[in-house]
């Protein structure tokens, strides 16, 4: 699945050719993806101009005047941008025709699981960060309110596993299984830890390895998943830098230890037991 930085990889890669253009088409393939596609989206978009991008977690935002659009990538999706009449294929399921004052270009998704959802919230319909999807967020892991401090306030009642309770996304949202494995693991903490157990100073150190490894791994394009296409069709490396996830049984590149491979909440964790306490 997608996770934060390949959804601001995206971001990034379709804002200089949807920004401030004008959307004159937009074409639905089927009725949905994982929710309904909204009614009326053609007539709502229509002749409107995009202002900005944004993202919020692993939700693409497509913002106009008189409300936004939210996509999300689900397990398998991918955007591109295209040059007009190119044929769709099998899984290509959403069409956003632009058009700038140079050329007119496509925003097409594909989603071939349909875990996806392309998604409309109107500015009448109140503030979007009241959205169903967007109220229970936590904050950005790259914004200005996250910090150490931030997690140990909000973790002095939780028992549950640290790599649990990042990964619930109610405190900091984005900090997804790749990187949460790659975060605890530069901050030296065993995932199992309870939450609760864990020093001030310790979140301090944490908070900062998750901004390093976000921030790092949006500068190398992400992570080359199984199914996340960027959206010029270059590769992201930052799967080379792993240091424990994917990694089991392989030595920890500090220690030599083999890496360990767990379930925690029906997903894979790794770690090195020598290396994180």
């Amino acid at each position: 699945m997608p996770e934060l930085p390949e959804v601001e990889v995206t971001r990034r890669g379709v804002a200089p050719h949807i920004e401030g253009r004008v959307v004159r088409a937009v074409v639905l393939r089927r009725d949905g993806l994982r929710w309904p596609f909204p009614d009326d989206l053609p007539a709502i978009l229509a002749g409107r101009r995009i202002i900005t991008t944004d993202r919020r977690g692993k939700y693409l935002l497509v913002c106009f005047e008189h409300g936004t659009l939210i996509i999300h990538l689900g397990m398998s999706g991918h955007l591109r941008v295209l040059p007009p009449g190119l044929p769709p294929e099998k899984h290509d399921h959403f069409d956003m025709t632009v058009e700038g004052a140079d050329s007119t270009q496509v925003l097409r998704m594909t989603d071939p699981r349909r875990f996806g959802a392309v998604l409309w919230h109107a500015a009448d319909e109140g503030a979007l960060e009241e959205h169903a999807l967007l109220r229970g967020l936590g904050v950005e892991p790259l914004g200005q309110a996250f910090s150490g401090r931030l997690l140990f306030a909000q973790t002095r009642t939780r028992s549950a596993a640290i790599k649990q309770v990042l990964m619930a996304g109610d405190i900091v949202v984005g900090v997804g299984n790749i990187y949460c494995s790659e975060s605890l693991f530069r901050a030296g903490i065993n995932p199992k830890t309870a939450a609760n157990r864990i020093s001030a100073a310790r979140y301090d150190r944490l908070a900062q390895a998750i901004r390093e490894v976000l921030a790092e791994a949006i500068v190398q394009g992400g992570s080359t998943l199984r199914d996340f296409i960027s959206v010029n069709g270059q590769s992201g490396y930052f799967q080379q830098s792993y240091f424990v996830y994917d990694r089991a049984g392989v030595p920890c590149r500090l220690c030599g230890a083999p890496v360990r491979q767990i379930k925690q909440g029906q997903r894979s964790t790794f770690y090195c037991v020598n290396c994180q306490k």
